[in-house]
């Protein structure tokens, strides 16, 4: 294989992979923004219905159940990638995945214990800012999703290169198979939680200086705390930038009778409470700006870049994603459905988000914007004088049409790969009338013996074949009319949102041959 079509291969492999791990979110994003409606407090003020009891708990048990996969992405990562990595047995690779997060999570714990670093939980806050996170009940470095990530891809490269291992000796065969690949990978999470102790918190205090040169650097300072506050979410040390200004006297501070404020949100919300004019420390809470406004550009460019067959899917897996982070202001579920797989939607997100902090100091905005209900309750309640809020929604509306053309412009003109924009996804079922012909399709591919591995992505079958020259291509393009993709030895054939259930048929009929011929 030539170089580039390697590194494109390479790419294309570990963008399908984190797609699949978060073929999940949509469904999560959906039951959460229904969850922050029901329990919205914003929304409760205008629809006095949504104060009765049983219909407040309600949403907060769909709301705070699906926030515990938001807030364990890592783990979701972890296992989902590895899971698709795995060649076969992609339930013994999941298990090994969660079981190496877990010693990795215990490996870092165990390091800040003996020497004494780890963090004090303060009133209020918890472990924010201190560099360390809470995950499936272990303290540990905030790594984000990082720590998963990683992990994610070393279990499915490590499982793939030795669960087939097997050991001649008798006492030794019960570490062959897939016991080996754990015994492996327990290695390496262990040496991956003691680095992780000794490389991020370095990274971590690199960003706490950075945030005491923002405080000083003016709207300069003020563009790159809402540049990197989007941009460090993958890894965990968004909280280092934002957490310092939001409760820290880098914020600004406030003094009444013998009480004395420190940070923006004691600040301001003091302000409010009193009724005092709010100051301009509220500039340092316009992160919710964008989480409230912005994504809906950001949804909207995706859903007319996608091809046209596919808009409605599109806008059916983005708007509720797009829900959760205008009112809930939890936007993990849509960012990382492109952090990692356009960068330059990523970096250009980043831009956009700080450029507009800027733009709403400048014009003096002292409204609220986190939450789209609750901050416009907010913002009705202490009056245009306070807030200047009729200029916050101008720029709401500008802010998303620049989403909207930038993202536009960056996908079409460089030809990203974003939900919708996958090559001819069909939506006709694979199960007609008559059944779907599952035998031709097998002896198209060259029959069980030609057939190494098979596997899915959201729209496509992936078959490894033994030799691509006993493949029936005219065949395979009657069975699969939507288009067939042959690079080498691997084949994709595009079934759309069936491409799940033909995989599962066919390694239901490689079984039964497996069987017959046995």
């Amino acid at each position: 294989m030539k170089p580039k079509e390697s590194v494109l291969s390479t790419l294309e492999k570990f963008s399908t992979a984190m797609l699949a791990a978060l073929s999940c979110l949509p469904v999560a994003g959906l039951l959460l923004a229904l969850g922050a409606l029901l329990a919205s407090a914003g929304l409760g003020s205008f629809i006095p219905v949504l104060r009765w009891e049983p219909l407040v708990l309600l949403g907060n048990l769909v709301y705070n159940g699906m926030m515990a996969i938001v807030q364990n992405l890592g783990v979701l990562f972890c296992v989902g990638v590895a899971a698709f990595l795995a060649r076969k047995d992609k339930h013994q690779a999941a298990l090994i995945a969660f079981l190496s997060y877990l010693v990795f999570l215990t490996a870092g714990h165990t390091v800040l214990e003996q020497l004494g670093q780890l963090a004090e939980a303060a009133p209020g806050l918890g472990l924010y800012g201190t560099g360390q996170a809470t995950v499936l009940g272990i303290q540990t470095v905030d790594m984000g999703v990082t720590g998963g990530v990683i992990l994610g891809f070393l279990t499915g490269w490590v499982y793939n290169h030795t669960c087939e291992t097997v050991f001649r000796p008798a006492p030794l065969r019960i570490y062959g198979g897939a016991r080996l690949p754990f015994l492996c990978m327990a290695g390496l999470s262990l040496a991956l939680g003691f680095a992780s102790c000794f490389v991020w918190p370095p990274v971590q205090q690199a960003v706490n200086r950075l945030a005491q040169w923002i405080a000083a650097a003016g709207d300069g300072g003020l563009f790159l705390y809402g540049f990197l506050e989007r941009v460090l979410i993958p890894t965990g040390l968004h909280h280092l930038v934002y957490m310092p200004f939001q409760f820290t006297s880098l914020g600004g501070t406030l003094t009444v009778g013998d009480r004395v404020y420190a940070g923006a949100y004691p600040v301001v919300m003091a302000q409010y409470s009193l009724g005092l004019p709010i100051s301009d420390s509220i500039r340092w809470m316009y992160t919710g700006f964008t989480k409230t406004f912005g994504y809906f550009g950001i949804a909207g460019a995706m859903i007319f870049c996608a091809r046209p067959e596919n808009r409605r899917r599109t806008a059916a897996m983005l708007m509720p994603l797009v829900l959760t982070a205008s009112l809930a202001s939890v936007t993990e579920p849509i960012d990382f459905l492109f952090c990692f797989l356009s960068p330059v939607l990523w970096l250009a997100h980043g831009a956009i988000a700080g450029l507009f902090m800027v733009l709403l100091d400048w014009f003096g905005v002292t409204g609220f914007t986190g939450g789209l209900f609750t901050s416009l309750a907010m913002n009705l309640s202490a009056g245009a004088e306070r807030t200047h809020y009729p200029m916050l929604y101008l720029l709401a509306a500008a802010e998303i049409l620049v989403y909207f053309g930038v993202f536009t412009l960056l996908i079409r003109g460089l030809h990203l790969r974003t939900p919708g924009r996958e090559t001819h996804i069909t939506t006709a079922p694979v199960n007609q009338e008559g059944g779907f012909p599952y035998q031709a399709l097998l002896g198209a591919l060259g029959g069980r013996d030609n057939i190494l591995r098979v596997d899915n992505c959201f729209t496509r079958l992936r078959v490894w074949v033994e030799d691509a020259a006993l493949l029936n291509q005219p065949l395979l393009r009657d069975l699969t009319p939507d288009g067939i993709y042959c690079q080498g030895r691997e084949v994709q054939l595009v079934f759309g949102v069936d491409a799940v259930q033909v995989r599962r048929q066919l390694e239901e009929l490689l079984a039964q041959n497996a069987l017959s011929t046995s």
